[in-house]
Parts: C-alpha cells; sequence; structure tokens
C-alpha cells in the first residue's frame, strides 16, 4: 500500500513558531496513525515572490512547488496564527493563488493558535468558511491553541491532545483501508 501524502501549511513567518510546531505534532500523529508521507511548510518556505504575485505564474519556481505540493495533497493539515481576530493576509493571498476546484472534497484538518481563548473562534468563523468556498472537508474537529498550550514551542496540553487525538480519528472516514490495515499490523 503505497503512502499517502500530508501536507501542512503553517501561515506563519515566524521560527520557531506554535502555529508552525501545532501543525507539526498534528501531521506527526496522523503519520503515526495512516502511514501518511508527510511535508510541512510556512510563509517562509513559500518565500519573498508571494508577497509580489498577483497570479500563480507570477510566483518564483519554489514557492509554485509548495502550491503543487498542497493541492496534490491527499489530506491537508492547515494552520493559521491569529492576526487582529482572522488569519494573516499574506497566508490568505497564498490560498488565493489556489484555484477553488483543485481542493474540493480534499479533507483539512484546520487549526489556528492566538494568544488567549478570545480568539477561539478563529477556526469556526474564518478557516472553516475559507475552505467551505474550495468545498473542501473541514474535519468536524477544529484545533485551537493558545499561548498556554505551548511549553517551549511543543504542546504541552492535556485538553489540547485530546482534541488532536479526536480529530486524528476523523481522517479514518477518509482513509477506512489504511486505518485497518495498520490496526492489523499492531
Amino acid at each position: 500500500m503505497s503512502a499517502h501524502k500530508l501536507v501542512g501549511l503553517a501561515g506563519s513567518f515566524n521560527r520557531p513558531s506554535k502555529t508552525f510546531a501545532l501543525v507539526e505534532n498534528v501531521a506527526g500523529l496522523a503519520r503515526e496513525k495512516y502511514g501518511f508521507d508527510n511535508t510541512i511548510y510556512d510563509l517562509a518556505d513559500v518565500g519573498p515572490s508571494l508577497g509580489q504575485a498577483l497570479r500563480r505564474d507570477d510566483l518564483d519556481s519554489r514557492a509554485k512547488d509548495i502550491i503543487d505540493d498542497i493541492v496534490n495533497a491527499d489530506v491537508l493539515v492547515i494552520g493559521a496564527p491569529t492576526y487582529k481576530g482572522s488569519y494573516p493576509g499574506l497566508f490568505k493571498h497564498l490560498i488565493d493563488l489556489i484555484d477553488p476546484h483543485e481542493l474540493r472534497a480534499k479533507p483539512i484538518v484546520i487549526t489556528a493558535t492566538g494568544g488567549g481563548d478570545r480568539h477561539a473562534l478563529v477556526v469556526e468563523h474564518q478557516l472553516r468558511p475559507l475552505f467551505g468556498f474550495f468545498m473542501s472537508h473541514t474535519l468536524p474537529t477544529a484545533i485551537y491553541a493558545s499561548d498556554r498550550d505551548f511549553t517551549d514551542y511543543r504542546v504541552s496540553s492535556e485538553p489540547l491532545s485530546k482534541r488532536i487525538e479526536d480529530v486524528i480519528r476523523e481522517l479514518s472516514a477518509f482513509f477506512p483501508a489504511r486505518h485497518q490495515a495498520l490496526i492489523a499490523a499492531e
């Protein structure tokens, strides 16, 4: 059984980044449970051509390759830092360069980070509608993490870990054969 491709995208330029750490954690657990091949990017990987691109063709080759990876993935883990109550503009710009049909029916785990609980609904009020426009399958459990859920850029909160486990289980609806094969192998 060949591995399915999981691509994670952290909509942040910061390194280190809690958003990247969260996406990496979710993607790592999905790899363990389903055997995915994982690749994770942040906006620094996309590079400076993003801010100058009016169309996808305006991107440099590295940025184009990253978008190709995103649209060709079997599953996405999307993470956005909360910036003034929403996701950052360059993150949205990157998503805007993707044709809506390219994400149609793709399973997507949506995650976000923020300084406190005040922004917890960003996953429901910003990210879910964004990917709903693309007619993607956002998984029922969305993940929001605040500063207190991390220690040294690692997930350290039991309630957050539980929500992550919930969303990882939800992926079995999209990869039932892989899930059963891995259970049988244990």
